[in-house]
């Protein structure tokens, strides 16, 4: 692999767990981004059912003009490139993000790892501030296709087949930075390392999977009886079972080791390992499966979900093969294992063949609760799985030309608010504005961002 190939998979490993993207900073949806991204955690019984208020709407971009003006942060062969405001970007690219700013700190000690040009006083990065742990994992796995309604009962009841396919695309990376690390970065001083320390890896491990879902499964909705008054009324139910058919499997872990002298500046030693080790697995076909299953009920003001995506879930990738990348050049030993030399080039030894590897993610639990009137609308949800705990909860009080609303989001361990206005400017148009709080950088640091949509609304 050349220098400018494993430089720009380090960049991309390193820097991967900064993408805490929630489903706000890729929705293009203002008004459901202002009631905390509710519904986000949809199960296949609640998607079931017909919008209390159906919708489309269409997306007003306003961080593509963050982007665009500065698409060279992309480009790792300019001397603009900037690796941490890329990722940024990439985590929320639809939305204005105001402060959207990386630390020069952070800049500089990625770009330098990149380029291996550290300074050996580690203390020249104080001021960047990444957590100890880093954890951003999930799954995108949207679903295309039809049910054939095998039977018709009474108030819209039906038993049927549902068919179906899309892509089934995860992520997961989870990286560690050594608390002996972080606290010189964080010290408003200059920190002397008391004595020879070697400090515990700078470590990430990415594990990415592509793969073909094609689905098959049961719908029903059965009717509730006359509890309730809205035509929506009834009990939803779905299961699927999806066949997954792998095209592509990507596990790379890299450690970056930081060796001081009693002064606490990186040693100059050519004799210590590599300080730069970078291992990929990979393969281009697996066979699995997973199982999605949940139940929706409406009557009528009323509407409560649950359900778990994943049930079972597993691919098994065969001819996998591993390849070892390591920072230096062997045909010049003497240059082989430093981080500051400007020597960024890696050798590399393989591929070779490993054993077959599986994969399972975690299961995606998730419930929902939502009351619906004439004028306002409560709705909340909450979920466990990718990302842990997670949980939404927003208000939307309608006037006749204004929208008023409010939210609530929670993940990653971090609450971020959200709230927004609607303008009906006819029966059918709207617009929608929203702010909300994210997080999505590698320091964790709150923002707040801006979104904006048309709402077209449907006809009943």
């Amino acid at each position: 692999m050349s220098s400018y190939r494993i430089r720009s998979l380090i960049v991309l490993i390193l820097m991967l767990g900064s993408t805490r993207a929630f489903a706000q900073n890729w929705s293009g949806d203002a008004r459901r981004i202002a009631l905390g991204g509710v519904g986000t955690s949809d199960n296949p019984g609640t998607e079931m059912i017909d919008a209390e208020r159906p919708y489309r709407s269409i997306a007003i971009p306003f961080g593509l003009f963050q982007i665009l003006r500065d698409t060279s942060v992309f480009d790792p062969a300019s001397s603009s490139f900037n690796p941490i405001r890329a990722i940024e970007y990439a985590a929320s690219p639809m939305h204005y993000v105001i402060g959207r700013e990386d630390s020069s700190a952070a800049l500089q000690f990625v770009s330098d790892i990149r380029n291996a040009t550290v300074s050996r006083d580690l203390n020249a990065y104080r001021g960047f501030a990444p957590p100890n742990t880093i954890l951003a994992e999930g799954l995108a796995a949207p679903n295309w296709g039809g049910t054939i309604k095998l039977f018709r009962g009474a108030g819209g009841s039906f038993q049927g087949l549902y068919i179906g396919a899309g892509p089934y695309l995860s992520m997961r990376t989870s990286a560690v930075f050594p608390t002996a690390l972080t606290d010189i970065w964080a010290s408003p001083t200059a920190v002397q390392v008391p004595r020879l320390v070697s400090f515990p890896q700078i470590t990430d491990d990415t594990l990415g999977q592509a793969a073909l879902a094609v689905t098959g499964g049961y719908r029903g909705r059965y009717s509730v009886g006359g509890l309730g008054g809205s035509e929506r009324d009834g009990v939803y139910v779905a299961v699927n079972y999806n066949y997954l058919r792998g095209f592509r499997y990507e596990n790379a872990h890299m450690g970056v080791r930081l060796d001081t002298d009693p002064s606490g500046l990186l040693i100059v030693n050519p004799l210590l390992p590599s300080p730069v080790v970078v291992t990929r697995q990979y393969a281009t076909g697996g066979n699995g499966f997973a199982i999605d299953a949940g139940v929706g009920v409406v009557v009528d003001h009323w509407e409560v979900g649950a359900g778990a995506k994943g049930i079972a879930n597993r691919i098994n990738w065969t001819g996998v093969q591993q390849t070892t990348y390591a920072m230096g050049d062997p045909t010049r030993p003497l240059l082989l294992n430093l981080l500051f030399n400007g020597n960024a080039s890696f050798a590399g030894v393989g591929p070779i063949p490993i054993a077959d590897a599986r994969v399972e993610l975690p299961i995606d639990y998730s419930g929902n609760v939502a009351y619906h009137t004439s004028t306002w609308t409560a709705l909340a949800d909450v979920g466990h799985g990718f990302q842990g705990t997670t949980f939404h909860a927003g208000f939307e009080e309608r006037l006749k030309i204004i929208e008023l609303r409010g939210g609530m989001r929670y993940s990653s361990e971090i609450w971020n608010p959200s709230g927004g206005i609607g303008i009906n400017f006819w029966p059918r148009v709207g617009l929608d504005l929203a702010a909300f709080g994210t997080s999505a950088n590698l320091e964790r640091k709150r923002h707040v961002a801006l979104a904006a949509s048309i709402r077209i609304n449907s006809r009943r």
